[in-house]
């Protein structure tokens, strides 16, 4: 699906590419990533039954010359983890950030809705406040730690393919009790969407206030 297509079917949203200058305050587009090598494993990876699905690391994307990259470059030299999530999804539903950049490669068209961790106040953001990003497949950006997202929405029927870059033991699960409410996971704070009754039930603070965003594709 093209970006105009997507524009067409949300007449009631103002979606940018992630090349308008309005991204520049959440992250940055990694154009001399090499993401061929990765793109053609992650072609190989089949989409969840029903919902979606993360994995923190994949053994034959850290093999490719973008994981390299990814730790020499965007990470310098930390240890890093390159896996996925994929998917069906069409609402914002949440919000999560971690201490660090996270890399997304697009494997599929998406979008991200994303927002600043500068407008949380008493564990409270207003959606009002966050923007719409598309990206088409091969697009590799990289999401600045300030910088608020949770999965990817779908434009396609068949669900959205995402690579995801992170500092290693990012997103696995917290060792001891703590008593920030908001950590949820290793380097994961999260605040769900007043309307997830579902994230909520696992303990998720509510946290999103104002439109649950739906992003409307195929």
């Amino acid at each position: 699906m093209s970006y105009e297509l997507i524009v067409k079917n949300n007449p009631n949203l103002k979606i940018y590419k992630v090349t308008d200058k309005e991204f520049i305050p959440y992250g940055k587009v990694l154009n001399n990533l090499s993401i061929d090598e990765i793109i053609e494993v992650a072609n190989k990876i089949p989409m969840p039954a029903e919902g979606s699905m993360y994995v923190p690391e994949l053994e034959e994307f850290m093999k490719t010359k973008a994981a390299k990259e990814m730790q020499e470059d965007c990470y310098g030299e930390m240890p890093t983890q390159v896996g996925y999530c994929y998917g069906s999804s069409n609402k914002l539903n949440a919000v999560e950030w971690h201490k660090d950049s996270e890399i997304n490669i697009a494997t599929t068209p998406l979008v991200l809705i994303l927002g600043k961790v500068q407008d949380i106040v008493d564990n409270k953001v207003d959606s009002s406040t966050f923007k719409i990003f598309y990206l088409e497949k091969g697009d590799a950006v990289e999401v600045y730690a300030t910088t608020l997202h949770f999965c990817p929405c779908q434009v396609l029927k068949s669900g959205f393919g995402c690579v995801v870059g992170l500092p290693k033991g990012t997103n696995i699960p917290l060792q001891n009790e703590h008593e920030d409410k908001v950590l949820f996971r290793k380097n994961k704070w999260i605040l769900a969407h007043v309307e997830n009754e579902g994230l909520i039930g696992r303990g998720v603070l509510p946290g999103v206030t104002g439109e649950n965003y739906e992003i409307r594709g195929e």
